[in-house]
């Protein structure tokens, strides 16, 4: 029988239990986590079963940690995150936590643009360090992107986006990412993004500003492919400016656009 441990296909006897499994792999593992799911119980492995066995504040070798890192996936959900390209124009508050949530996710290329340089302001929403004040963000956010996860590809393109070089930076991705916030160059993307690449996906940001209630936040398909996640409302003014919370919230509204596109999902209809 084929089951795949540490997404490797490995053959096992029939009536093979996970615990007796564990036992000759790797003894010491006290955390064991079978098709996504941590289990406390042993079991008879079935065919094609995911396993990953890892023992708590061991480091694992390089061969064994992209499994490791994807461990907590549905079965067959990493390979067409890891062969996907996505563009995020943008590298702020919401460009920032995208980036780290479509990583953490296994994303396996991701170009960023961004002309900005990270400062003290923009700590208090963005996904950067002290000590990176001063950094370009696209760089500072490529160091970040490669600590959490090694095995991806990421473009860092510092310079300011227009209408002549939107289509040519990002003309790898299959899905772009609007995460800008001047509403001109977010009418100059949507346009631009739409002409030329009409059949592929644009995911944009529209209302997060302040600390208003998280669930007015939400994903909606504006038009053919273009989805829209915020509250539609909120802008930033004197009094309302940007916060971590509702930043995040509707940064990882767009994240899960992404993946949920990736997998053939429809983005906006609820499952039961």
């Amino acid at each position: 029988m084929i089951i795949v441990l540490n997404e490797n296909k490995i053959q096992v006897k029939d009536n093979q239990t996970l615990f007796d499994l564990r036992d000759q792999i790797k003894p010491l593992a006290d955390v064991i986590i079978c098709n996504g799911m941590p289990v406390q119980s042993d079991r008879i492995l079935q065919p094609f079963d995911h396993v990953i066995f890892i023992r708590r504040g061991e480091i694992p070798s390089e061969s064994e940690l992209e499994a490791f890192l994807i461990a907590r996936h549905t079965p067959e959900v990493h390979e067409p995150l890891k062969q996907a390209t996505i563009g995020i124009a943008g590298a702020g508050g919401l460009g920032s936590s995208i980036a780290i949530a479509l990583a953490r996710a296994g994303i396996g290329h991701i170009i960023v643009a961004d002309y900005d340089v990270v400062e003290p302001s923009n700590l208090n929403r963005q996904q950067f360090f002290i000590d990176q004040i001063g950094i370009n963000k696209v760089e500072a956010l490529k160091t970040n992107l490669k600590r959490i996860n090694p095995f991806m590809t990421v473009d860092a393109e510092h310079r300011f986006l227009t209408s002549q070089n939107l289509t040519s930076l990002f003309s790898e991705a299959t899905i772009l990412v609007e995460a800008v916030d001047c509403a001109e160059t977010k009418a100059m993307i949507t346009s631009e993004w739409l002409r030329a690449y009409p059949e592929r996906p644009l995911v944009a940001g529209s209302g997060m500003a302040g600390y208003g209630p998280g669930n007015t936040i939400t994903t909606r398909r504006a038009m053919g492919r273009l989805y829209l996640c915020g509250d539609g409302t909120s802008a930033v003014e004197a009094g309302h400016g940007l916060m971590a919370p509702r930043v995040g919230i509707a940064a990882h509204h767009q994240a899960n656009v992404v993946i949920r596109l990736l997998l053939g999902l429809d983005p906006v209809e609820e499952e039961c």
